[in-house]
């Protein structure tokens, strides 16, 4: 998994917008995704309580994708205690030390603790698999008596999970995002890159034609001289960035390349100095002078010295940034998710709201749906006191009604069944996808937003369609959330665009690239140790330079930074990173042909 897909995924899981959908097989080869009879709710749980309650107990679970550190609260914390009395300590890699720090410090106690949630299947997974830290699924009819769920409704995640890691008969975990067996973009009613623009404002200026990606610029200045102060009195940006998402590179500047088409990753290449298109034999070098990475530091410094681009940024946290979008302080957004901050019902009252607003040379980046899952995986620590239990709880995950809950809450709360089909109570209207609305005591008391599961990492594509309803899981697909009477904003937009979802219009105008499933049969490759280190080394002067020349005070100084970057990025091991990446990015291009 690439760096950009894991941080984009990271918020997307945090609002749970994010793009998922659920898998459904009538059998453990794979063969349907449709059940020959529709399931009754107590098919959806392996191991139901039928004895006398059980000891209540606290699992730490160690989430190397999770923004959040501590107890789970609220009402997702409810429905855990009350179905399985067990309690969730979240360790979130990411606040403790930075996620290689932890991991290792993990690694040296002997204890990932109880169910592992690793940001992808490389590196730290295989150490963990050879050290003996996670357990084998097959051992102790472990998979087969707590995972029915699992083996129902993702077999082929677990087939890829046998075939890839575990010698062909070990299971040491699943992946995330198991999807339906089909082609075709797997994203709900928007996908995970996006240019979205105060459609409001944007509409005030007659909705000009925008070619390219530079072409946003004059554009932007304009809005934000239609509304140069926030809601709260603070001026508003175009662009907010914030670094603790950077990997491999500045990921606001990558995300640029998710909007032609291209990523770090692919499915089977880790990542690293390469972008590679979805459905092309193409690959890029980050550093190659018509790339478009260099192409993105040159737009946001030309909007800099157009006063468009937040000076906090280079300091800001990823939480930040939200704050300032509730605030209506941004114009812009990559990704669609991060709109919903904004999207309160106030703001939907006066009329302001975000949309996509696509320029005319986009193809926007889909990942497809995926049977065999991504490549975030799910697994349970060796230490585990009660594996079992573990095993239960995600096996819920993996479970028609355990993947209602944990998306949408409890039955009751934000939605509600209306002839057997789902639909958002009054609660539920103002509460998402992410907002900070009073929960009753009965459900947990808190708020929507903080009650959410904070685990952070999901299970099925929300696009899949729930066996249980015969609607897809992601709210905004349901036909009574559809039918509904539209936002201001909603129904001007669809009315210019001839459409009614972002998702339609980029499918009617060809703008989609979607990457092919792929099914390796083998781990993922690993880069060598002293290439790994070149890596880091790369890595770390590409992001330092990058925000540099955002903020250059001129174009001479831009260039000389750019100059210099390129410079010692070669000196350090650049070309040969490059190299090892490309070769990678083509084992994929064979693997989409078979």
């Amino acid at each position: 998994m690439t760096s950009i897909r894991k941080s984009i995924m990271i918020a997307l899981s945090l609002i749970i917008v994010f793009t998922m959908a659920a898998a459904c097989s009538k059998n453990n080869n794979g063969g349907s995704n449709t059940p020959s009879e529709k399931p009754t709710a107590s098919d959806t749980a392996s191991t139901e309580p039928t004895e006398a309650p059980r000891e209540e107990i606290t699992l730490d679970v160690f989430s190397m994708l999770s923004n959040f550190s501590g107890e789970q609260t609220g009402w997702f914390a409810k429905v855990i205690k009350d179905k399985f009395n067990i309690n969730l300590n979240i360790i979130a890699s990411n606040l403790e030390g930075g996620g290689d720090v932890k991991f290792a410090a993990m690694m040296a106690s002997g204890d990932l603790g109880d169910l592992v949630v690793f940001g992808d299947d490389g590196q730290k997974y295989l150490d963990a698999i050879k050290a003996g830290m996670i357990v084998d699924w097959t051992k102790d009819g472990l998979l087969d008596n707590y995972g029915k769920n699992i083996l129902q409704y993702a077999p082929k995640a677990i087939e890829k999970n046998k075939a890839n890691f575990g010698g062909g008969s070990s299971v040491y975990g699943i992946g995330f995002d198991v999807g339906e067996d089909k082609p075709g973009p797997s994203e709900a009613k928007e996908l995970t890159y996006h240019p979205n623009l105060r459609w409001d404002l944007y509409e005030k200026l007659g909705r000009p034609t925008i070619t390219k990606m530079e072409d946003y610029l004059p554009v932007l200045k304009q809005m934000q001289e239609l509304e140069p102060k926030s809601d709260s009195g603070r001026p508003t940006y175009a662009f907010s960035m914030w670094a603790d998402w950077d990997g491999n590179m500045m990921m606001n500047t990558k995300a640029w390349a998710g909007l032609h088409g291209y990523d770090e990753g692919d499915g089977f290449n880790p990542g690293g100095f390469s972008l590679i298109s979805a459905d092309t034999d193409d690959v890029q070098g980050v550093l190659d002078e018509d790339g478009y990475y260099l192409r993105a530091l040159k737009l946001y410094f030309d909007a800099n010295q157009m006063g468009l681009v937040d000076p906090d940024s280079p300091t800001q946290k990823f939480d930040d940034f939200i704050n300032k979008m509730k605030d209506g302080q941004i114009l812009f957004t990559w990704f669609p998710w991060s709109d919903d901050s904004f999207d309160t019902p106030e703001h939907r009252e006066a009329g302001k709201g975000f949309a996509i607003v696509p320029f005319e040379e986009e193809r926007t980046f889909s990942y497809g749906f995926d049977p065999y899952g991504g490549n975030r995986v799910y697994a349970i620590g060796s230490k585990a006191k009660h594996p079992e239990r573990v095993m239960e709880f995600l096996d819920w995950l993996y479970s028609p009604e355990g993947f209602m809950i944990a998306n949408n809450g409890p039955e009751g709360l934000a939605w509600e069944l209306k002839d057997g089909k789902p639909a958002l109570t009054e609660f539920g209207l103002k509460a998402m996808p992410a907002n900070e609305e009073a929960v009753p005591a009965e459900f947990g008391g808190g708020t929507w937003k903080d009650g959410r599961n904070q685990i952070n990492n999901t299970t099925f594509k929300t696009t899949t369609v729930n066996p249980l309803t015969g609607e897809p899981y992601d709210y905004q697909l349901w036909t009574s959330t559809l039918e509904r009477e539209p936002t201001k904003v909603e129904e001007s937009w669809r009315s210019a665009m001839g459409a009614l979802t972002a998702k339609e219009w980029l499918e009617k105008n060809n703008k989609l690239a979607v990457m092919k499933p792929l099914f390796t049969g083998t781990p993922p490759e690993v880069i060598a140790p002293e290439l790994e280190q070149k890596k880091g080394q790369v890595a770390q002067v590409i992001r330092q330079f990058s925000w540099k020349m955002v903020f250059a005070k001129n174009e001479a100084e831009f260039e000389k930074l750019k100059k210099e970057m390129i410079e010692k990025a070669k000196g350090l091991g650049y070309d040969e990173v490059l190299a090892w990446n490309i070769e990678q990015n083509k084992k994929v291009f064979e693997y989409r042909k078979k």
